[in-house]
């Protein structure tokens, strides 16, 4: 670029969170220019399974976050849901034991009371819902509020829609700062991009991007592996996960975690997931890994034993030490907005996110609180 780029708003990531913002900022009027280091979706986004959860959250904020965001992917649906493979299958979360069971009938019905819709399923009719369960399962909660979509497409989809300027290949080496300490825009190694807003969508890499204006957000990546199968005939008929991911997503333990999690997906190959463990963005390959998930997948799908499974891949959840994202204006650099620290939930709380942070650039007043979701609300300890 021989000539900076002047825009309204500059956001920065090009994945799901950094999509959503754009669009919703576009449909506020504002005239937005999203820049990336790599492609979009290079990132969490792309390895991610595209799932839009509310039955792993309990009541709080993440929670009410998740069923804005549903509200508003729903909304999205009626436009894109073909093309982005949306798919309104809900979820089974099934336990073992009925100790397990007793354990997530109370989770549901707390959810219940926070306008989650949460229905128990007995262990004789758990087959009408999913025919190649294992048996002898103590029983399950199912809910038909969990969506899906297929990730990738949804980030490049809703860019196009938003209309924005995008800038893929460009990394930003600085958030630049005028004498007052506000934002002015970025500066890329191609160029720099003019704005009196920067969006900081840049997922796991988000406290780095902090850094380049000068604040602390202690994002860290948390590692973890998908199996994609070969492409089969829709045995799995709802995402189906073990009680226990509920409380691996809420662990703070940085060791190996893993809890089996299946699903089907409209192209046919079915994702087996899901495991967490802290090692900083080492991309190594872990056959141990990828035998524990496949285990489990198969202690609750047994036909999965005699399925291939064609390939594996890796990704990094953005984590934050009290499991909330960063949403929201940074009052240590004023221009500044952080939209990133979702973990794994960044693709189902992308919509809400976006809608929040184009509300609070517009002006308005936004869907939520965000003082829970204040990027400065970290201890200099936690930092």
């Amino acid at each position: 670029m021989s000539q900076p780029v002047t825009c309204d708003v500059v956001v920065v990531g090009a994945g799901m969170v950094g999509a959503a913002c754009a669009l919703y900022a576009a449909r506020e009027g504002f005239d937005v220019t999203v820049v990336d280091r790599g492609p979009v979706a290079g990132g969490t986004t792309g390895a991610g399974e595209g799932n839009l959860l509310v039955s792993d959250k309990a009541p709080g904020l993440e929670l009410d976050l998740a069923l804005l965001s549903g509200r508003l992917w729903a909304d999205l649906a009626e436009e894109y849901a073909q093309a982005v493979e949306y798919e309104a299958k809900g979820g089974v979360v099934v336990a073992s034991t009925p100790e397990g069971l007793s354990a997530l009938e109370t989770f549901a019905e707390g959810q219940r009371a926070a306008g989650v819709l949460a229905e128990p399923v007995a262990a004789d009719r758990l087959h009408d819902l999913e025919p190649y369960l294992a048996p002898g399962l103590a029983g399950a909660v199912r809910y038909p509020q969990d969506t899906q979509v297929m990730p990738a497409l949804a980030a490049a989809h809703l860019l196009r829609a938003s209309g924005a300027r995008l800038l893929t290949g460009h990394t930003v080496t600085e958030v630049l700062r005028g004498k007052d300490g506000s934002v002015r825009g970025v500066r890329t190694d191609r160029g720099e991009l003019h704005a009196p807003a920067v969006v900081n969508a840049a997922g796991t890499w988000g406290g780095a991007v902090a850094s380049l204006a000068g604040v602390t957000l202690p994002v860290l990546p948390r590692r973890g592996f998908v199996l994609v199968t070969e492409p089969l005939p829709r045995r799995v008929r709802h995402k189906v996960y073990a009680a226990d991911y509920v409380a691996d997503v809420a662990s703070d333990s940085a060791a190996l975690q893993t809890s089996p999690v299946v699903e089907g997906t409209a192209a046919g190959p079915v994702l087996i997931g899901a495991s967490r463990e802290r090692v900083g963005f080492d991309r190594s390959f872990s056959l141990p890994v990828v035998r524990e998930l496949a285990a489990g997948a198969t202690r609750l799908f047994p036909f999965l034993a005699r399925v291939h499974v064609l390939r594996t891949y890796l990704g990094f959840r953005p984590y934050l030490p009290d499991h909330l994202p960063a949403i929201g204006p940074d009052p240590r650099a004023p221009g500044l907005f952080h939209a990133c620290g979702h973990e794994g939930a960044g693709i189902g709380l992308s919509t809400g996110t976006g809608r929040l942070i184009a509300r609070i650039l517009a002006g308005g007043t936004p869907d939520l609180d965000l003082t829970p979701f204040r990027p400065d609300r970290f201890s200099e300890e936690a930092v």
